[in-house]
């Protein structure tokens, strides 16, 4: 109790630096406060760790785990990480579905830049690809953008200018982290947030 009290940064924590004109922004749960279940081992092809995250993968057997733990160092904003730990991997493909809350659809219009920040640390360079999906009506649109991981700030926007996103049926957002080559790896993502905005009229 005392290291969590002492700990920074506070459990709960939704500060974050937020674009300006922002009319939404947002930390998922698991990076905000302690889950249930704090981790899972040998993960299955699809686990949940709390309501909001999924992983995804293909292999045959798993060498993956998957585990929230505590953030302590100052220049965290984010209250809690994310670490996956990926040893043999026979799969073709390994993702981390967050689900967006139904706040991120309300009033959603295609002059929206949607924006994703994290901070990720891991053992050795792989690529990470970030897709955002939205499902309007009978159909979903995708945007995908690699992770600047080479940057000092980890930043992607999708501008929804170029989707053919139906205003009026939108249903649900939800963004997949897209693991390419993850075989003896360990991958820390730090913090991770979102935001909406709306872009300048031309």
């Amino acid at each position: 109790m005392a290291d969590a009290r002492l700990a920074l940064p506070v459990a709960g924590n939704q500060a974050f630096p937020r674009p300006p004109e922002a009319d939404w922004a947002w930390r998922p749960e698991l990076w905000c406060g302690p889950l249930p279940v704090p981790g899972i081992a040998s993960v299955g092809q699809k686990a949940a760790l709390g309501r909001e995250a999924t992983l995804f993968h293909d292999c045959a057997r798993s060498e993956i785990t998957l585990r929230q733990l505590r953030n302590l160092r100052n220049a965290d904003l984010a209250a809690y990480g994310l670490r996956l730990d990926v040893f043999r991997f026979d799969g073709s493909y390994l993702s981390l579905a967050v689900d967006l809350p139904d706040a991120a659809t309300e009033g959603l219009r295609r002059n929206h830049l949607v924006r994703v920040d994290t901070i990720v640390e891991m053992e050795k360079p792989l690529e990470i690809f970030a897709r955002l999906n939205i499902k309007h009506g009978p159909n979903t649109e995708q945007l995908v953008r690699e992770l600047p991981l080479g940057d000092e700030e980890i930043r992607v926007e999708f501008d929804l200018a170029y989707t053919r996103v139906n205003e009026k049926r939108v249903e649900r957002m939800w963004l997949d982290l897209i693991f390419e080559g993850p075989e003896m790896n360990q991958v820390i993502l730090r913090d991770l947030t979102f935001s909406r905005r709306p872009r300048a009229a031309l």
